[in-house]
């Protein structure tokens, strides 16, 4: 099942809530992505969430998640995430405002 799971990209969408904003959330999560070969976005949304999307082999996605997670680690009260399909169309992660 594993080597199924790495057979293709995987797409993951993350809502952030807690204190995620004003805490170089963004920021962060764009250096952290430049050390996975993942592509996506992170941006603020108007609630006081971050909105993080991320897509890659499901390795390089959980691995990049789980650095987003512990980085914040005290300041993510909780988070939503939910797969989506690989859009195929991203060449790099970015922050977007």
């Amino acid at each position: 099942m594993a080597a199924e799971r790495e057979a293709g990209p995987v797409r993951c969408r993350v809502i952030y809530s807690g204190r995620v904003q004003g805490v170089c959330f963004r920021a962060t999560a764009f250096e952290l992505s430049r050390r996975s070969k993942v592509v996506g976005y992170v941006r603020n949304l108007g609630d006081g969430t971050v909105e993080l999307e991320t897509e890659g082999a499901a390795g390089e996605v959980d691995s990049f998640l789980a650095a987003v997670a512990q980085e914040f680690t005290g300041y993510i009260a909780h988070e939503e995430r939910r797969s989506l399909p690989p859009r195929g169309d991203e060449s790099r992660f970015e922050i977007r405002y």
